[in-house]
């Protein structure tokens, strides 16, 4: 939801990256603390020959699955940013798209501040490619809603749906559970509020508009497909099969990865792995945590920083 008049959309990302308050900075370093704590506490109880054993016996199957399901959250995210795209109204190639989108995602998952890190990528090459800072405000608003938006609902099913396991992993009442379940769908529902209406809010100065109902429906499908492609991605990298549920990692990924989303941690690093060992115990849970930062953050990073490198060299060299 983008307004048109006056830039509002740039004045709008400029009053959130300079009005970050200290709420927000003491909350990030408490999270991080104590998820520093917890990690750090989860670990020692586990012997480091467990965990090396663990790794060595993780079957090749899972590895590649879990690629698998990577490459196509990966992909799932490119289509998200070519519908940004044309909500920004300047369509673009797919190519330069897919190519954007993933050097500005496979930096900003590692770097954290996912929607300043992976922004200031996206602005960096969609200026070359003539587009103004307000029709990239709406890119990265899009995306950004799409995310949020599939956390929510993906996360809200999964809570309203599974208070038979959660009660007896923390001793959460089921009804807790459907009530957290409800509220995570109380952006959603907000959200399309906004959109059947069609009509502007208003942020301050700033109006914002929602996009067509098309356009709207594919951000919500994405962005929830994209979610359960990456909690895919743990489930195959911790063993998959019947023995662990889908559905319980699934829970146990959307309530880490929110977690993470708090603390602003690159890659969520040490919250995801806090909270998920806290729900999920053992040695394999280590070591397919391993596997899971490296195939899903670490691989991507390092090709989209070797992207992004050969686009500066080729983009300096075309202007020179």
């Amino acid at each position: 939801m983008v307004g048109t008049r006056n830039d509002p959309e740039t004045k709008y990302v400029r009053s959130v990256c300079m009005t970050r308050s200290w709420f927000g900075a003491v909350l990030t370093i408490a999270v991080l603390a104590v998820a520093g704590f917890l990690l750090a506490r989860t670990l020692g109880r586990y012997d480091l020959a467990d965990i090396k054993a663990a790794i060595e016996g993780m079957d090749a199957h899972r590895l590649l699955g879990a690629s698998l399901f990577a490459v196509l959250s990966y992909t799932v995210l490119t289509a998200v940013e070519f519908l940004a795209v044309r909500y920004a109204g300047r369509p673009l190639p797919y190519r330069q798209v897919a190519l954007a989108c993933f050097i500005a995602l496979s930096i900003g998952h590692s770097l954290g501040f996912a929607a300043l890190s992976s922004g200031a990528v996206r602005f960096r090459l969609y200026r070359r490619w003539g587009l103004r800072i307000a029709e990239i405000a709406r890119v990265i608003l899009y995306c950004g809603l799409a995310v949020l938006l599939g956390y929510s609902i993906v996360g809200g099913v999964a809570l309203a749906t599974s208070a038979d396991w959660l009660t007896a992993l923390i001793s959460l009442p089921p009804s807790v559970s459907a009530v957290a379940g409800a509220v995570a769908f109380t952006l959603p529902v907000l959200y399309l509020a906004v959109v059947t209406l069609g009509r502007p809010i208003r942020i301050w100065r700033t109006h914002l508009f929602p996009p067509t109902p098309s356009l709207t429906a594919g951000q919500i499908l994405l962005g929830c497909l994209d979610v359960a492609l990456v909690a895919a991605v743990l489930h195959q990298a911790l063993g998959g099969g019947t023995a662990l549920p889908f559905s319980t990692v699934l829970v146990v990924y959307v309530t880490a990865a929110v977690a993470g989303m708090l603390a602003h941690a690159p890659g969520g690093i040490g919250v995801v792995e806090a909270v998920t060992l806290a729900l999920l115990p053992g040695a394999e849970t280590i070591a397919g945590l391993l596997a899971f930062r490296a195939i899903y953050y670490l691989v991507p990073l390092v090709l989209g920083a070797a992207a992004f490198a050969l686009f500066e060299v080729y983009a300096n060299r075309r202007d020179g």
